[in-house]
């Protein structure tokens, strides 16, 4: 039952006023009555996922955090001194970047401000959040706007982020824990969430397109290269491939068309050969464009980056989806392999990955799976284990993850096989660290091609080209603050022949991290490397792979081969191999 003393809150709130915010905030709590049966009465605790579910969240939204992170900085510094905090949630609630107080934290994380809160509206009732997620439209839920009594002193406004194809992406929330009792004071505050929400979606289109002409337009010209207020994406055909919902509104204000997939003459009096003309060669007055309802924007289009522009024009080629988009940087060998991965993905066909300790097989598996398997479970099982067998019979419907398979037992190879003929609710997904060739030596064979239907063969750390993306990406999972590296600390780290890849450089930047006094890691911060000797380049070794990853640096080379450089320059010669001109 409801508290007694909470039921004229109730009556007041879906009584109230049924226009515009009000009703949003009404329809809410109706939702969270009606629909969930949540009771307001309950002081309810914040709702915080698992360390692992965070894990996997932040994965699969790290090209978004990556994309929002320098602008969330910037506004965090506008509204630090106001004490309000930041929050990055993703399409499923869950907080997955955060700016706040540190000198708050206890507070912050008991409110549920903090990573790893889920502000979905069936946990936490009427909230930023929540609200936004159901609604799609910015919204501010001020104190006794909450629907849970724990959550009456906060003043919370969000705003959503859609992605490129106008698909709900994320939340961007600005909280305080206690503010000013007029709902008015945060009008500011809601303009600042919903500017820089709209700068996260252009920076975002402007990186997953950067192989088609991107058309930028405004109401006025003075802030059309600064800040526009909407963009959208175009093939060489002139379609649109994508948008940002600032486009959805100034082309469809009434949302009843579809967009993506149209042509950009459809809503312009414009063509594709007339993008040319409204680059910044002109004057930003000069770039009228004209709509088929006859009002008037102004434009600026962008070429796409890339040298074969007019082969770019001809063809557009898509990001593969998910975390699949973030795993690798720009390096080709593992664009064609994340390609391979994205075709196979949503197939049955069971995929074996190999390569290297630590060099990301497990990653890899997690990201086809979420790329293809919504809503079903991850089993993840070390072939090795004890309870291998006992564990195959309690998995659920989803994907099997079999790591290690060259270490199971001849028993647990007749249980693998036995599940894999009774379970057809199961994909199967694999790996090793040896060859497919070596382990079909070791598997029986009705097995080993039940498990290899396709191979997707990781490069180790030493062969990769995206060496200095992938610093990057996990410096910025490893802290919280703008920590970067010295010239030399980088240097350092890209010469190492890193035996154990991925896993061992994430180990080196989270001592690194904990090690730096200032903002700046420096070589005295890095720990040394462990004495063992590092990976010698056999006959089926790829020299050639190794020096491309280095920019045929030999200096860089002959380090991460263990070796002297004039050895690097012997067999160079001996293979035959020269640098590209």
């Amino acid at each position: 039952m409801f508290d007694l003393d909470h039921v004229d809150e109730i009556d007041r709130v879906l009584r109230g006023v049924e226009t515009g915010r009000d009703r949003l905030v009404s329809d809410s709590w109706r939702r969270c009555v009606d629909t969930y049966g949540m009771d307001p009465s309950r002081p309810d605790p914040a709702h915080i996922v698992t360390e692992t579910e965070l894990r996997e969240h932040r994965e699969q939204s790290e090209r978004l955090i990556a994309t929002a992170r320098s602008g969330l900085q910037a506004l965090f510094r506008q509204v630090a001194g106001q004490n309000y905090v930041l929050l990055l949630a993703n399409a499923q609630g869950v907080c997955v970047d955060f700016f706040g107080d540190p000198r708050f934290e206890d507070q912050l994380r008991q409110a549920g401000l903090y990573l790893g809160s889920n502000w979905t509206e069936d946990l936490a009732g009427t909230c930023g959040v929540g609200s936004c997620i159901v609604t799609h439209e910015a919204i501010t839920i001020h104190q006794s706007d909450h629907f849970g009594l724990a959550h009456m002193p906060l003043s919370c406004t969000a705003a959503p982020i859609f992605d490129t194809h106008g698909e709900l992406s994320a939340v961007l929330d600005i909280s305080l824990l206690r503010s000013p009792s007029p709902k008015s004071t945060q009008n500011l505050a809601m303009s600042l969430v919903t500017a820089s929400a709209r700068r996260v979606e252009m920076a975002n289109l402007m990186a997953m397109t950067r192989r088609d002409w991107v058309l930028r337009f405004s109401t006025s010209p003075e802030f059309l290269e600064v800040d526009p207020e909407a963009a959208v994406a175009l093939d060489g055909s002139g379609r649109i491939v994508g948008i940002t919902s600032g486009a959805r509104r100034t082309l469809d204000p009434k949302g009843h068309a579809r967009l993506i997939g149209s042509r950009i003459d459809d809503w312009l009096e414009l063509r594709i050969d007339d993008l040319p003309d409204l680059m910044r060669g002109r004057p930003t007055e000069e770039r009228v464009l004209r709509m088929k309802d006859g009002r008037g924007l102004f434009g600026h289009a962008i070429a796409p980056q890339t040298p074969q522009m007019t082969a770019a024009l001809r063809r557009h080629v898509s990001a593969p989806p998910g975390a699949l988009g973030s795993f690798a940087g720009p390096d080709p060998a593992l664009e064609r392999l994340l390609a391979q991965a994205a075709r196979l993905a949503p197939t049955q066909v069971p995929l074996l990955m190999t390569g290297e300790t630590g060099t990301g097989k497990e990653k890899l598996a997690r990201a086809i799976h979420v790329a293809c398997a919504r809503g079903r479970g991850f089993h993840a099982l070390r072939c090795g284990g004890s309870d291998m067998i006992a564990a195959l019979d309690e998995v659920g419907p989803g994907t099997v993850f079999l790591r290690g398979v060259e270490n199971l037992s001849t028993d647990a190879q007749s249980a693998v096989l036995t599940l894999l003929d009774r379970r057809a609710d199961l994909r199967i997904l694999a790996s090793c660290r040896c060859t497919p060739m070596a382990l079909s030596e070791v598997l029986r064979d009705d097995l080993f091609f039940r498990l290899a239907g396709a191979t997707l063969s990781l490069p180790p750390l030493r062969h990769r080209g995206d060496l200095d993306w992938l610093i990057d990406r996990l410096l910025r999972r490893s802290c919280t603050e703008d920590i970067r590296l010295s010239p030399a600390a980088r240097a350092e780290l890209k010469s190492r022949p890193w035996p154990g890849n991925i896993r061992e450089l994430e180990q080196v930047l989270e001592v690194a991290v904990a090690l730096c006094e200032g903002m700046v890691i420096d070589l005295p911060d890095l720990p040394a490397p462990p004495q063992q000797a590092a990976p010698q380049p056999s006959e089926g070794d790829d020299l050639e792979a190794l020096l491309k990853a280095c920019g045929w640096n030999m200096a860089q080379a002959a380090r991460r081969m263990g070796v002297n450089r004039s050895t690097v320059l012997r067999r160079i010669r001996k293979a035959g191999l020269s640098p590209p001109t």
